[in-house]
């Protein structure tokens, strides 16, 4: 299918600006303002059918509405189905963001945008974005394309697409062939834990360099009293935890990214999906990590660390190998170890993914 284009002058760059064309096929799209309505409509069933993760289920898409931990102007939640038998076949969540670059890497990509609006999928404290249950069928993706680029245009919105998509996925290839090509804007982490049985099975598979520095931070954490236990948010103080995250979170120049107003309400509303590890000495919390799990991925999802400790041991070097022991525990076969700190995720086990944005101007 050719794709018709427009040229555009923005930011003193040239940019060619795809028109999506809508689909021949026999399909309607919904838009929906509250996941709770879209979960009713079928949301979770296109969900579980594709394999996606957590941050594409309607429990944490309810969480993050009424909690949310970005200041977004409006939400929707596209739902696409085949007319002819109303089946749903695609699940897109949406969000206008005023502030589109919490993070810093879009302007690096397109200069300027960070002053403009911008109409988003996913949020930006998801890190694996997916066209879900749409990458495959190219009528469904120029459909979601097209609605995407009628409300951005209807909600003033200067740019639109996709954020945190993984290089060489499906829903890279599928927005690539619809004339979004995409750009690098960071990487995530993860590891393979299929067939682990306890965490020294994962030590067995490291280098000696990781192997010997994780066990002698175990050792030496046990001399200086750091203690740790796994809890869900029902038990742990969410309002120290949220602060110790937004610190650390601020310290790698992301102030605001944890606020505390709605961080507590947010992971308390995710209940047993959520795992939280604390790290304590004498007392005082100096590491945790809010975890989130689904059917097949324990994503460390975010930590906080204070390094003012006794000692010789690193809380962060603890909290990860705890966190890496859990996820066996539980039976989990996919590590997500999230974004940056790559030198360390690397050394200790973690294949980076490449996570590219896929935008234009509307």
């Amino acid at each position: 299918m050719l794709i018709a284009t427009r040229v555009i002058v923005e930011y003193g760059l040239l940019v060619v600006t795809p028109q999506i064309p809508r689909s021949r096929r026999a399909l309607s799209v919904e838009c929906y303002d509250d996941p709770r309505a879209a979960a009713q409509a079928g949301w979770d069933a296109v969900v579980r059918a594709a394999g996606a993760p957590i941050f594409y289920r309607s429990d944490y898409l309810t969480a993050y509405h009424d909690a949310p931990l970005a200041d977004l102007d409006r939400v929707g939640y596209l739902l696409v189905r085949d007319a002819a038998g109303g089946r749903a076949v695609a699940a897109v969540p949406v969000a206008l963001h005023r502030r589109p670059d919490p993070l810093g890497g879009l302007r690096q990509i397109h200069p300027g945008i960070e002053r403009r609006a911008a109409l988003l999928s996913h949020v930006w404290h998801c890190y694996d974005t997916l066209l879900v249950g749409a990458a495959d069928r190219a009528d469904v993706v120029a459909e979601v394309l097209a609605s995407m680029r009628d409300l951005a245009a209807r909600w003033r919105a200067a740019w639109y697409g996709f954020v945190n998509v993984e290089r060489g996925t499906a829903t890279a290839a599928a927005l690539a062939a619809a004339g979004i090509g995409g750009a690098h804007l960071v990487d995530r982490f993860s590891a393979d834990l299929t067939g682990l049985t306890d965490f020294g099975g994962y030590l067995a598979r490291l280098g000696p360099r990781a192997r010997a520095n994780l066990a002698r931070n175990a050792r030496r954490a046990a001399e200086a009293g750091l203690m740790t236990d796994v809890t869900g948010p029902a038990q742990a103080d969410l309002g120290e935890i949220a602060e110790l995250c937004a610190r650390t979170a601020a310290r790698f120049g992301n102030p605001g990214f944890y606020p505390a107003g709605t961080f507590a309400g947010f992971v308390s509303a995710l209940g047993p999906a959520a795992q939280i590890i604390r790290i304590r000495q004498h007392g005082r919390l100096v590491a945790v990590g809010v975890c989130l799990t689904d059917e097949r991925r324990f994503h460390t999802w975010t930590c906080g660390v204070d390094y003012d400790v006794t000692g010789s041991a690193s809380p962060y070097t603890l909290l990860f190998a705890e966190s890496v022991a859990l996820a066996i525990r539980l039976g989990l076969p996919v590590l997500e170890g999230g974004r940056s700190n790559e030198v360390f995720k690397r050394r200790h086990g973690l294949a980076e993914r490449h996570l590219d944005a896929h935008l234009v101007p509307v």
